[in-house]
């Protein structure tokens, strides 16, 4: 059986970009290149990545992962929350009144 979301997948970041996890409970964050800084919710630890270290969430916490340069992670095992999905093409709702040209009076 498979699933519809990738277990695994990588993300370029830009300097200074942010990534968020909804729930890092068994989220594991590797650097492959380039430094980023790893934060959870009500956790005081800084936690720096570089080049092949890697960060596993234990806790129900939301992570945010800020690159510090430009860089490059894996995320493994996120949940689809955590998972970037394609920006849609702009479309309008269906239940949008198309113009007609009469007054509404």
């Amino acid at each position: 059986m498979s699933t519809p979301f990738p277990s695994c997948f990588q993300l370029s970041l830009p300097a200074r970009a942010v990534f968020a996890v909804a729930d890092g409970a068994g989220v594991g964050i590797e650097c492959r290149s380039g430094s980023v800084w790893v934060t959870l919710d009500r956790d005081p630890r800084d936690i720096v990545l570089e080049p092949g270290e890697r960060f596993e969430g234990t806790e129900h916490r939301r992570i945010l992962v800020s690159a510090l340069e430009p860089a490059r992670i894996t995320v493994s095992d996120a949940q689809p929350a955590a998972i970037p999905l394609p920006v849609p093409a702009r479309r309008r709702s269906p239940w949008r009144l198309l113009p007609h040209g009469l007054s509404p009076a």
